[in-house]
């Protein structure tokens, strides 16, 4: 049976635990020598409408290390950019390849896609969500901490795209998490009800940052204003500066914490090179994992649930 991948509501907690073994296995094989290239004559086909460095290189690496092949479109280069319809797009698209990855600002379009494709739609990347990432997050979590049962995760700044997809995150597993936003830049209203509504997330506000990372066994952020935002950029560093993930905020935080950034970072602004750089930082084994997360889901998409 086909599936999608675009948010963390396409996956139950069972299918999202066995999402991260299958990551480590994959892992773990990949450094062994004994990796399969179970993805022979398999394509996976890539449409970005953004930028990117990781999504899109750890997407084309993971697929080749599974013995597939990529074909990377820009949207200017496709006829999406002529006004062609999306729904054109997925049913010709289904046709070529056998996966799809999407990187774009509308949650909207993915589901588009997703609807009319008869292949696997993944997304990459929207304004909405960024399930990937997160679930790259997780793993690196549970490979330091060695589980994530009772975790307490804290996530300072915007209420973005990436606190969208934690607070799937937390509706999933049922971790605790804590929000520390400046007024005005909370996550969507609709996201969170419908976590607390759907799931077993005990989700929880803050206005200051210091008391979101009193409990927390991970403290997380990302950048102030994301891609299509940059107007925004100079009210925002003001408004976010005392949301900024430095020495001072840690001491407020227990010695264990470990620091994440999905990257790319601001330095000096978001995250101080101090921390980023520092010993409580991991920003660098989690980018490595978008890789091995990745390959976990393009197995499972393309191995398992089509068996």
């Amino acid at each position: 049976m086909k599936r999608d991948f675009l948010s963390l509501w396409d996956v139950n907690a069972d299918e999202l635990n066995h999402l991260l073994d299958l990551a480590g296995r994959l892992k773990a094989e990949w450094a062994a020598g004994t990796l399969r290239p179970v993805l022979q004559q398999k394509t996976l086909g890539m449409i970005f409408s953004k930028p990117s460095t990781r999504t899109r290189v750890s997407f084309e690496a993971a697929m080749h290390r599974l013995g597939g092949n990529c074909t990377f479109m820009s949207v200017q280069d496709t006829q999406i950019s002529r006004a062609e319809p999306l729904s054109d797009t997925a049913r010709v698209l289904s046709r070529y390849i056998h996966a799809l990855v999407v990187r774009t600002y509308a949650q909207e379009e993915v589901e588009t896609l997703a609807q009319y494709a008869s292949i696997p739609v993944i997304n990459g990347l929207t304004d909405l969500y960024h399930p990937c990432q997160v679930l790259s997050d997780l793993l690196t979590i549970r490979e330091k901490r060695g589980s994530l049962d009772g975790m307490v995760v804290a996530w300072i700044g915007d209420g973005n795209n990436m606190a969208h997809s934690w607070i799937n995150a937390s509706a999933r597993l049922g971790f605790r998490l804590n929000i520390a936003c400046p007024e005005g830049y909370w996550p969507s209203a609709r996201v969170i009800e419908r976590a607390r509504t759907e799931g077993a997330a005990p989700i929880r506000l803050f206005d200051d940052p210091r008391q979101a990372v009193e409990e927390a066994d991970v403290i997380n952020t990302d950048v102030w204003a994301s891609m299509g935002q940059e107007s925004e950029a100079a009210t925002r560093r003001a408004l976010f500066q005392p949301f900024q993930v430095n020495r001072e905020l840690l001491r407020y935080a227990p010695s264990h914490a470990m620091v994440l950034h999905c990257l790319p970072a601001h330095r000096g602004e978001e995250i101080t090179e101090e921390v980023l750089e520092g010993p409580q930082s991991v920003v660098f084994d989690q980018a490595e994992n978008r890789l091995h997360a990745q390959a976990a889901l393009l197995y499972w998409l393309l191995v398992e649930t089509t068996a």
